[in-house]
């Protein structure tokens, strides 16, 4: 059964977010797909992750950049998986297709913005379409520290 968490940004931005997932991701020895809402959005957050950190990125790739099969991260606004990720991070409105087929991953993480409403009620009816398809749902919201705590 594959985990989906929902990760309900409230103090931070995405591009803050985002890169310290990640790094837990690879930590696990994971690789990760990461699904965004448009090819400008990709181009974005490939620029992001190179320069987050004056001492560190996280290595990544995209369609652009070929060997998709070699790639750790793998930036996309396509329902693919080239890289045989583990791991497939779902942001800015990007859609899961089926969540059935999304079965053959560990885990699915989708990372929406608390202060937009329709993303908001696009995370409730997804929480409900993952638990339908009889994978584990988990709720992860921040604390005015910042911190991720698990809420459901």
């Amino acid at each position: 059964m594959t985990e989906v968490w929902f990760y309900h940004l409230q103090r931070e931005t995405l591009e803050s977010a985002l890169p310290p997932l990640l790094q837990k991701t690879l930590e696990r020895g994971w690789r990760a797909v990461v699904r965004a809402g448009g090819p400008e959005r990709v181009d974005a957050l490939d620029a992001h992750l190179w320069t987050y950190r004056t001492d560190s990125f996280i290595p990544h790739g995209r369609r652009a950049d070929g060997f998709a099969e070699r790639q750790p991260i793998y930036l996309t606004a396509d329902d693919e998986n080239p890289n045989g990720a583990q791991a497939l991070f779902l942001v800015d409105g990007a859609q899961p297709k089926d969540w059935a087929a999304l079965a053959k991953l560990e885990r699915v993480i989708l990372v929406f913005d608390g202060r937009d409403e329709s993303a908001v009620g696009e995370a409730r009816r997804h929480w409900k379409d993952a638990k339908a398809a009889g994978h584990g749902v988990t709720y992860w919201k921040q604390s005015d520290a910042g911190r991720w705590e698990k809420q459901a």
